[in-house]
């Protein structure tokens, strides 16, 4: 049974050109009338398999959608060491009375924006689950591109503060390998969605998923001044025979 299902699947067109090719001689059908018949088939067939071809495709990329919306609520919101909340909660220890307000702030909206979050991977996996996920194909996808679009505006914040006032270099450490692992992720975001508005036909542009930027690492150390011999006696003339010459 397990075999027959796949040969039934995908061998259905050959299997049926045969038959009508076996009927037809048997029955000595006129030549053009069993030439049409197999050519219609065969016309139906390649239909078939091109619309197949194409949710195959549909199939990968909502999946790897789905895999990038776990990756980004796994690695980039609660409490993960690379999420932009906790990098602006290393703040509430600033002197700075503006500094501390926004870093306040921003850590009441984390957990909004944590049950967003939250509430969204659930309704993927229950979805997948139930395999109405390609249904709700646009609906995630745009989701996801929103919830993204939030949590950049929280970068970009964080990028300006730490552009205006002094904060310590272990955050600002801490805040360029979000940047480096959060720009791989927009990358692939944007792969995914260039594909999904090729074979699902999806709004979603990839330019519209922006990158984050990173912040200026350390000052070089200068390099230690050379120390400075004081000039030796001059030497003497070197003699004709003393420079190898040949008398």
């Amino acid at each position: 049974m397990h075999i027959l299902r796949p040969m039934v699947t995908w061998g259905w067109c050959p299997i049926l050109i045969t038959a009508v090719a076996i009927i037809g001689h048997a029955n000595e059908w006129p030549m053009w009338v069993l030439a049409t018949a197999m050519v219609i088939i065969l016309i139906i067939g390649l239909m078939v398999a091109i619309t197949r071809a194409g949710e195959r495709e549909v199939e990968r990329a909502s999946m790897r959608l789905k895999q990038l919306a776990g990756y980004f609520t796994r690695r980039f919101t609660g409490d993960s060491a690379l999420s932009i909340f906790v990098v602006i909660r290393s703040l509430l220890t600033s002197d700075n009375a503006r500094v501390w307000g926004w870093a306040r702030e921003c850590e009441a909206a984390q957990r909004i924006f944590n049950t967003w979050c939250d509430g969204f991977i659930d309704r993927v996996e229950s979805d997948l689950r139930t395999r109405r996920f390609g249904v709700y194909l646009r609906t995630y996808q745009s989701e996801l591109w929103q919830i993204n679009n939030h949590y950049f505006e929280f970068i970009e914040q964080f990028y300006e503060v730490a552009q205006s006032v002094e904060i310590p270099q272990e955050t600002k450490d801490q805040y360029n390998r979000l940047v480096v692992e959060y720009n791989a992720f927009i990358q692939n975001f944007r792969e995914n969605a260039a594909e999904l508005r090729r074979v699902a036909r999806t709004e979603i542009e990839p330019p519209s998923v922006k990158l984050a930027k990173e912040l200026p690492g350390r000052q070089p150390a200068p390099p230690p001044e050379e120390e400075t011999k004081p000039p030796g006696p001059p030497r003497p003339p070197r003699l004709p025979h003393e420079r190898g010459h040949i008398a």
